[in-house]
């Protein structure tokens, strides 16, 4: 049975009630859960390290400041990923996760860091990465560094001043993103949905810009690019650069 402030390391963890159950600060090592649904569960600080949480759902919890290490939430057998409905996750970090196929519905996500973590397939109805400071102050903010969003659904995100450094973004859908200000510093955007994404003063030197045709976006005054990325994003545009 799980409780607050336990550590358990090397178990295999069957599904119990855990709805409404305080388990903060909870630390589990090479631990397994299978099936797992924690609804309105606070996970509040909470360490899981080398985990393997398969067809686990998470709805109305607490997961703010979780930090989860090498863990993996995804069900190779039926590629069926981590649910994480309504879900508070401020200030959580996961760090070289397997989070393939994750669904962040209507997640908070404000001041998380996700880094170096495989979000192949994942998608973000409803998820926030704001918090409001005052009735005119709401500031963006999450680190989402060196990840893999292949086929994600990231479509109307305002991640707008946010770092999104060196992840890729292949076939991401970013449609109606908010990315203004965001760096995008190494990303890789090849044929990355942007219709209607809003990319002004972004710092995209050093990404994969191929085929990336700024007419699509809703802005890109003040994008920073190099040299060398111009000729690039001309020949996206239908531009035929000649060598001098």
């Amino acid at each position: 049975m799980l409780k607050a402030g336990a550590h358990i390391e090397g178990q295999t963890i069957a599904p119990d009630d855990w709805d409404g159950a305080d388990l903060a600060d909870l630390m589990l090592t090479d631990c397994v859960i299978e099936g797992g649904v924690f609804s309105n569960t606070v996970l509040e600080g909470a360490r899981l390290k080398r985990c393997r949480l398969i067809r686990c759902r998470f709805s109305h919890a607490d997961l703010r400041e979780a930090r989860f290490e090498d863990c993996h939430f995804t069900d190779a057998a039926t590629r069926t990923g981590v649910q994480f409905a309504f879900t508070r996750l401020e200030e959580a970090s996961f760090l070289r996760c397997d989070l393939t196929h994750a669904r962040f519905d209507g997640a908070e996500l404000y001041a998380a860091r996700l880094e170096d973590c495989n979000l192949l397939g994942a998608s973000f109805p409803r998820s926030s990465f704001s918090r409001a400071f005052g009735p005119k102050a709401v500031r963006a903010s999450v680190a989402m560094v060196g990840c893999n969003f292949e086929l994600a659904d990231l479509a109307g995100a305002r991640l707008p001043g946010c770092e999104l450094a060196r992840s890729r973004f292949r076939e991401t859908d970013l449609s109606g993103a908010d990315l203004e200000g965001a760096d995008l510093t190494g990303a890789d955007l090849f044929q990355a949905i942007v219709d209607g994404a809003r990319m002004a003063g972004a710092d995209l030197r050093r990404a994969e810009v191929s085929g990336l045709d700024l007419r699509r976006l809703a802005s890109y005054q003040d994008l920073k690019i190099t040299a060398d990325q111009q000729y690039r994003l001309l020949e996206a545009m239908g531009v035929d650069v000649q060598p001098d």
